[in-house]
């Protein structure tokens, strides 16, 4: 450690950078062999029989060299990831500095890509439209909007995950949140279940238990009336599974072993819970099944705060909901992430100045909408109302009666 640098530190970021053009070359190299491997495929399926040897042959050759493609490391070692491993670093050398083992931090000097966290961007006709053409997603975080996440949950109502994802999409726990919360941190009388816990998983497969991933993670969520009826039955179906395993291992003990009494909510039917990385894989499989535009499993946590926020909740509820640390960090993230708020948004403004017989600028069709549904003499007091509570639906203005401090301004600058 003493003998550490600046210079070492910063030729291992260079090294991660080098690797990354490596893994572009594999990505387009496997991309390649994709597209070959279905070329050839079709130019057999399309012959004439009896099919030309030669056809068959271009094919498992393709075959083969998308599996070699496919082997190589292809996934970038983002910015984000490489922050991760400096504060890492550097934290543990700060420490040392504390204690007097060294006598200064060299990961202070390193310079690394600024990191800035994506913004969550919805699948939209047009973008789904460009996906399917092309197969490239807009954006490292997406998600789905409200009819894409009933077709993924009325797709994925028999699935033995179902009630796990249904959790996820309108409470918001993390994947190892939902994977690892037990029986005892929920309350079936009153509806809530306390986030203290969760299982986390490395890349060799191996499973622990830990705390929240911040002290804002720890946190009680109230289960909506759906969630809540389906954890009721899945309690029952739980103990039922229990109840036939134990016959199976009566019956022939070495086919199947001791059922594993984890206390966890959601398990597999010998008892034992679901390995994060399971519960990630068995999703991606489903939507891609389905021909869902593909979403990741901790995405579903954007759409729980899209759906609450069009729902009508407020930022702070929301933050709440989430588990995060800073109100900065939800409004940033949230606030104009679904279309049609964009779009109320944009009309919000110009809704505040009365017009005479309700017309609004450069907008007739509005004004024709208004004389057929509304009196040509309203108030200049309900439309100030009407406008009012349209604001505060869509916290323009937050109403000062949670008596929250420090939230920051919600206004339009």
């Amino acid at each position: 450690m003493r003998d550490l640098r600046t210079r070492h530190i910063q030729a291992m970021f260079e090294e991660i950078w080098a690797f990354n053009e490596v893994k572009a070359a594999n990505r387009l190299a496997a991309q390649q062999a994709k597209a070959e491997c279905a070329a050839a495929r079709e130019a057999w399926k399309q012959a004439p029989k009896p099919r030309p040897p030669h056809l068959r042959a271009r094919w498992k050759a393709a075959q083969a060299t998308l599996k070699v493609a496919n082997a190589k490391p292809r996934q970038n070692t983002g910015p984000g990831t490489q922050k991760r491993y400096l504060d890492t670093l550097s934290a543990a050398l700060g420490d040392a500095v504390k204690e007097k083992l060294i006598t200064e931090n060299c990961a202070d000097g390193v310079i690394i890509p600024k990191y800035r966290r994506p913004d969550p961007l919805v699948w939209t006709d047009e973008r789904v439209a460009h996906w399917r053409k092309t197969g490239e997603k807009p954006g490292p975080v997406m998600v789905w909007t409200p009819e894409q996440t009933g077709e993924f949950l009325d797709a994925a109502a028999e699935h033995p995950l179902y009630v796990m994802w249904h959790l996820m999409v309108f409470r918001a726990p993390r994947r190892g949140e939902a994977t690892g919360l037990p029986w005892s941190e929920v309350d079936m009388t009153k509806g809530r279940a306390n986030i203290v816990e969760q299982l986390v998983s490395d890349s060799f497969y191996g499973v622990w238990e830990d705390t929240p991933k911040s002290r804002s993670g720890r946190r009680t969520i109230a289960l909506d009336s759906a969630t809540f009826a389906l954890m009721t039955a899945w309690r029952d179906v739980q103990k039922a599974q229990r109840e036939e395993w134990e016959r199976k291992h009566k019956e022939d003990p070495k086919k199947y072993g001791p059922y594993v009494d984890s206390g966890y909510v959601f398990t597999q039917a010998d008892g034992r819970p679901w390995h994060p990385d399971n519960v990630s894989q068995a999703f991606e499989r489903l939507i891609k099944r389905l021909g869902l535009p593909p979403v990741r499993l901790h995405d579903l946590r954007h759409c729980a705060a899209s759906l609450s926020l069009a729902a009508g909740l407020s930022m702070k509820a929301i933050q709440a909901l989430l588990g995060h640390a800073s109100y900065s960090l939800t409004a940033d993230t949230y606030t104009s992430l679904m279309p049609q708020f964009e779009k109320e948004a944009a009309d919000a403004p110009v809704d505040l100045v009365p017009r005479k017989g309700g017309e609004r600028d450069g907008n007739p069709a509005a004004a024709e909408a208004t004389s057929e549904t509304e009196p040509q003499a309203s108030s200049t007091d309900d439309t100030t109302e009407a406008a009012a509570a349209q604001r505060r639906r869509l916290y323009l203005v937050r109403p000062d009666t949670h008596g929250d401090s420090g939230s920051g301004d919600q206004g339009v600058a």
